[in-house]
């Protein structure tokens, strides 16, 4: 799992403008379906697919597994995009 920390510093002297894009997408299904009986199983989806159009329930229900898109390992990429105007002297 890549884990990244993005830190923005800005002076009084110069002007920093940004903006922070993040995309979210869902991995591989982390349910485990022998709980119930003090065991480990899980059924081996590799990536969440929406059962239906987002806004309805069916956004949040995979169309492979059939779980909810909390069992599934959330990944998260933020790209930052800045504009940088240096003091002037």
């Amino acid at each position: 799992m890549k884990k990244r920390q993005v830190v923005l510093k800005s002076g009084r002297s110069s002007s920093t403008s940004s903006s922070a894009i993040r995309n979210v997408r869902y991995g591989e299904c982390q349910k485990n379906h022998a709980a119930n009986i003090g065991g480990y199983a899980v059924d081996g989806c590799r990536e969440f697919m929406a059962s239906g159009v987002e806004g309805t329930t069916g956004a949040l229900t995979c169309a492979a597994c059939g779980c909810h898109r909390n069992f599934h390992r959330r990944e998260v990429e933020t790209e930052v995009v800045g504009e940088y105007t240096p003091p002037n002297s």
